[in-house]
């Protein structure tokens, strides 16, 4: 039996990449999946057949677009419906590198919107349940860029610092409910660095023109600035430690922000 047989996960941001990982991960551990992005009727089938391959007892899609709050609080409601949330990852996000100057409010009210303010709002819907019901897991993925800052990013580290915060003032005002039996209520945020999603491909782009379109130059060269590994993560990484975060032993785990960057903030 896995460790989240009868549970039910919301995933945001799944048909690909971290997102997609993270709930084929906890599909295998046996829950039910509420898939979710903006997505045409194929990535959402395909994203549906891949948790199910992966042993989801039974999958949905919802495509709710998290910029708006009244379309996340429908999507809650439905979810209620359907089986009340115990696991909830906040996956979604944006990101447009531009400097401070440069940077206009349009891009700061987008990347804000999706990247923490949609956090906001799931885990304010879901977190209250949890904690009647003595068991719930909330893992928001942040980035490394939640511990550090880097030029050029200013939106998109404020979201991501922010949702670091946000996770840890949750983690505190949850911490006492439900019991070690019952697996409590957790909070906690894993922070990866050079992870192999399309969210890097322009920042790969950008330094594969810098080496005549190489691409795996580009790669290495952002590796080299940042990871001292020089590996980047294959996103099922990702997915295996969310999987574990939320089992019922890591119910002593809460208000953390775990790097899977290769050594990134060590420095």
């Amino acid at each position: 039996m896995g460790h989240l047989d009868g549970r039910t996960a919301l995933v945001t941001g799944s048909v690909q990449g971290i997102g997609l990982s993270v709930a084929k991960a906890l599909a295998a551990a046996g829950a039910r999946i509420a898939v979710h992005g903006l997505a045409t009727a194929k990535q959402a089938d395909e994203a549906i057949a891949a948790v199910s391959s992966a042993g989801a007892p039974e999958a949905r899609f919802f495509d709710a677009d998290m910029r708006d709050v009244a379309a996340i609080d429908a999507m809650m409601d439905n979810l209620e419906e359907w089986g009340p949330v115990d696991v909830l990852v906040n996956n979604a996000g944006i990101q447009k590198t531009a400097s401070l100057a440069e940077a206009t409010p349009d891009t700061w009210d987008a990347i804000i919107a999706v990247n923490l303010s949609a956090a906001f709002h799931t885990m304010r819907r879901a977190l209250p349940g949890m904690a009647e019901r003595g068991f719930g897991r909330v893992v928001n993925i942040a980035s490394v860029h939640g511990l550090v800052a880097s030029k050029d990013k200013a939106p998109y580290v404020a979201s991501k610092f922010g949702l670091v915060g946000m996770s840890k003032v949750a983690a505190l005002e949850y911490a006492a409910s439900g019991s070690r039996a019952s697996g409590g209520v957790t909070v906690n945020c894993i922070c990866p660095g050079w992870t192999e999603t399309v969210l890097i491909e322009p920042q790969i782009d950008a330094r594969a023109a810098q080496f005549g379109g190489d691409r795996d130059k580009g790669i290495a060269s952002l590796l080299s600035e940042k990871q001292p590994s020089l590996r980047t993560s294959d996103p099922a990484e990702i997915g295996e430690l969310a999987a574990w975060l939320c089992h019922r032993t890591a119910h002593n785990i809460t208000g953390t922000a775990i790097p899977i960057d290769g050594g990134w903030t060590a420095q």
